[in-house]
């Protein structure tokens, strides 16, 4: 019975598949399907992006040659409403029958539900109707392409079309554009008749996108109208405006070549009803007013309090609240300097990063008491005073199965009146776990508490100036930040403690200094031993384990148990060193992981870290898909700890080891970088390539780097056909549940293209590891010797779905382990199969 329901339904979809893919169904009758559109350039076939943009007809859309969408709709029935409304006016008893059981307008709205006509709906909205011939539409294409050549400089350029029939119902167009030869540039002369205009101009003309011997592009016409523009605003041209740039082109004396004249007349001026022309003047700001608490609701409040500070008056309605430095420090429109559009945009950008004020208004005024002035009015709407929030989130990993956790945090803007802001919150968190101690059969058997607080200042928080070496402009401010969190639940009494000073600046658009003075991280356990009286399925699963084997009776309780840590680890270190116990792999991997889990959880660490980062991009908007950004960050741990320690003559441990507070603190230095290109291929096409090098040396205190600054492979970011801490480290088959390392090599590259509307797709391929070098580990298959060792760079392959829900990006990616360097031999495909892959679900692209 279920074979054959199988058999019927993969039927009804092969036929339906089959009905839908004559793709000539929907056409009219004297109508004829576009099936392509083929341009040719000067005799060869160019259908690239910018080309094919100008046809007013596509084609319609296909995937691998299969018209997918256009299918779709061939599904849906013409006018499924009107079809309805034919089936009650043929049975009218039937159609008063269901007025009588429903209504009028219910039987109507019956018509138009989904099971009449909703599904039809459904398949022409996402699917796509048949394109049809139109030659005006192929005239009106014929004049685009046109006009594009001859905004590139062929003012000689030709074309026509043709129709050639693949059947009496399809059709394809040719198009044939003839471009000639092209005009270049010849002698560039400027006609500017205010002389302080002209002045401007002939210091800056160098960076002209106008040169002699380029060809004529209409883009660098309107480029250069947008520099000069700009520049005379920067420079005191309040009253300019970029209609005021003309060109004019001489075509006619020099074959297929253009003199150009630049044309920029005097200002019209507007006098009663008549208007003048006067040469343009440069103006100078006489004043700068900065009204503190503006209010748009009732922007003629009476002023009640004001002060002068270095050329700054500031008002406010109430008392003020601000020291004026910490306002006029973001002001960039200065007394006696000259307008300037760049000065005003960044005066904005500045004063909204404080996050104390809502996006400022900027304002001039002529000065009527002095000539060629401007008065500045910088109008400021303050945020909220304090503003409190809350959030939930459900969580999942590999000790918690279930949690739930809420935070809710306070902040308060403009704290000690130099719009400082303070954020406060509290964080909790309760779980379940199958792996805990629960004697009450208690569900929530987990839980955490902890606080974070963060201070910014609008400033570099230094006891000297930096302003020459990291001016204003560059929007510097400080962040302070202390944490604190505990668990009780666990048995292990762990605590953490955070705290960092990092100092953050933007050099120019796009790029990012941040400069973390220290940032400290202290975790420690204050009760390790009680670790399987807490985690009993661990403690069960390798107490069973020993009574396969014979073991040394210490190592047993009165009841024939492992004690608890002496016994659990005194077998667990004879049954992983003594081959004549004889323990099976299979075991062997269980001990391994549970004893690698139990370091991992028990752990202590302090980490004193100083770091510098920097990052680049050159992306404009998140709509831009060609751009390029690149991170560096280098991070040294541990030094002034050392030095501390020495001064102190800390004693060390019994592993030779400094402390403080009874902690080895960590020692190395860690530097990482990576780029990401990504190509925008045009037709909703993009490639998307990341690279990614990390490397922690550990030295002095230390000859391992701690788990938290490890690095490990796999997971939806990362090697998508390996999950998160399951590949490496090298070519080692690690049997452990979390993998780390302290170097890692990442390669990934993925092509992402448009399915249909909102779905798009990618296939991928991510090449990479990680690997031991300079630490510790003796384990020759993990450590990173020379080039040589690439050799175990895993190779995951794949494909994946997203959808975009236009807030972020739902992602699915099946990933493939084409190259698996831990196999022993047929390290090729040898793994690539559906019961080997790896399902990933994430939010937004990988990189």
């Amino acid at each position: 019975m279920k074979n054959s329901i199988t058999k019927i339904s993969l039927f009804i979809l092969t036929g339906l598949i089959i009905f839908g893919c004559n793709t000539t169904k929907r056409v009219p009758i004297n109508k004829r399907l576009l099936d392509k559109n083929d341009i040719f350039i000067d005799g060869k076939k160019d259908n690239t992006e910018d080309i094919f943009n100008q046809l007013y007809q596509k084609q319609n859309t296909s995937i691998l040659g299969y018209h997918l969408r256009l299918n779709i709709y061939n599904l849906a029935k013409p006018k499924s409403d009107s079809l309805f409304k034919a089936k009650m006016i043929k049975n009218p008893k039937r159609y008063y029958w269901k007025a009588k059981w429903l209504s009028r307008k219910q039987v109507k709205r019956l018509g138009e539900s989904f099971f009449y006509s909703g599904v039809d709906n459904f398949l022409r909205k996402t699917g796509e109707a048949p394109v049809l011939l139109d030659t005006l539409s192929t005239r009106k294409s014929l004049r685009r392409l046109k006009s594009y050549y001859f905004n590139r400089g062929y003012f000689d350029v030709t074309t026509k079309y043709k129709i050639d029939s693949i059947d009496s119902k399809r059709v394809r167009l040719k198009y044939v554009v003839k471009t000639n030869t092209p005009y270049v540039l010849d002698s560039i002369d400027s006609y500017i008749t205010s002389a302080p205009l002209d002045s401007i101009y002939q210091l800056r003309k160098r960076n002209s996108f106008l040169k002699t011997g380029k060809r004529y592009e209409t883009a660098d016409f309107d480029n250069e109208r947008s520099r000069i523009t700009e520049d005379f605003r920067n420079n005191g041209a309040f009253r300019f405006q970029q209609n005021y740039v003309a060109f004019e082109l001489d075509t006619i004396t020099k074959t297929h070549k253009a003199n150009v004249d630049l044309i920029i007349e005097n200002e019209s001026i507007r006098v009663d009803d008549s208007v003048k022309k006067a040469p343009f003047e440069l103006y100078k700001i006489s004043k700068v007013n900065i009204f503190t608490d503006h209010s748009a609701t009732e922007p003629n409040a009476k002023i009640n309090d004001s002060t002068t500070y270095k050329d700054f008056t500031l008002y406010s309605v109430n008392k003020l609240k601000y020291r004026p430095k910490a306002i006029t420090d973001g002001v960039f429109v200065v007394k006696g300097n000259y307008f300037s559009d760049n000065k005003t945009t960044l005066t904005s950008r500045y004063l909204s990063n404080l996050k104390v004020f809502n996006y400022p208004l900027i304002q001039y005024v002529e000065d009527k008491n002095q000539k060629n002035a401007l008065i500045a009015n910088v109008y400021l709407t303050p945020r909220k005073k304090n503003t409190f929030g809350f959030s939930t989130d459900f969580t999942h990993s590999n000790i918690q199965d279930f949690g739930i956790s809420g935070s809710t945090f306070l902040a308060i803007r403009n704290v000690f009146n130099g719009a400082e802001t303070f954020d406060i919150g509290f964080r909790g968190n309760i779980g379940s776990s199958k792996d805990l101690a629960n004697p009450n059969n208690n569900f929530f058997n987990i839980s955490e508490i902890g606080i974070d607080a963060n201070l910014n200042f609008p400033r570099l928080f230094l006891p000297f100036k930096t302003d020459r070496i990291i001016p204003k402009t560059m929007i510097p401010y400080t962040k302070m930040s202390i944490g604190y969190a505990k668990q009780t639940n666990i048995g292990l009494d762990k605590q953490n403690f955070t705290s960092s000073l990092s100092y953050n600046w933007t050099p120019k658009k796009g790029e990012n200094f941040k400069f973390d003075l220290f940032n400290i991280q202290f975790v420690k356990n204050l009760n390790p031993t009680n670790y399987f009286n807490i985690y009993k399925s661990s403690y069960r699963t390798i107490n069973d384990i020993a009574k396969n084997y014979t073991i040394n009776p210490d190592y047993l309780d009165d009841s024939g148990n492992l004690k608890i840590e002496s016994g659990v680890l005194g077998f667990a270190n004879d049954a992983l060193t003594d081959p004549s116990l004889g323990v099976t792999p299979a075991d062997t991997k269980s001990i391994l992981s549970i004893v690698e889990r139990r370091v991992r959880l028990t752990e202590n660490n302090l980490i004193f870290a100083s770091s510098l980062s920097f990052s680049k991009t050159s992306q404009r908007d998140l709509f831009d898909n060609e751009f390029y950004a690149f991170k560096a960050k280098l991070e040294s741990a541990g030094n002034m700890l050392s030095l501390l320690a020495r001064a102190a003559k800390q004693l060390k441990n019994q592993n030779g080891s400094n402390t403080i507070f009874d902690v080895e603190f960590s020692q190395y230095i860690k530097s990482e970088f990576e780029f990401i290109k990504h190509w925008d291929l045009k037709r909703k096409k993009v490639l998307a390539s990341k690279a990614f090098f990390g490397i922690a040396i550990p030295y002095g205190n230390s000859n391992s780097i701690p788990f938290s600054r490890s690095y490990f492979a796999g997971g939806s970011n990362d090697n998508r056909a390996w999950q998160s801490y399951s590949l490496g480290p090298g070519g080692s088959n690690s049997i452990l549940d979390f993998n780390e390392a302290n170097m890692k090599l990442m390669l990934s590259t993925e092509l992402r293209f448009n399915i249909f509307q909102k779905l798009n797709g990618a296939v991928f391929a991510d090449a990479g590891n990680i690997w031991n070098v300079l630490d510790n580990t003796t384990f020759e298959p993990s450590i990173f010797r020379n080039l040589k060792s690439l050799e175990n760079m895993a190779l995951g392959t794949g494909y994946g779905l997203r959808y975009d829900f236009n807030f972020f990006i739902l992602r699915l990616d099946m990933g493939f382990k084409t190259y698996n360097p831990s196999l022993s031999e047929d390290k090729w495909f040898k793994e690539m199969r559906f019961d080997k892959s790896v399902l990933n679900i994430g939010i937004n692209y990988p990189f």
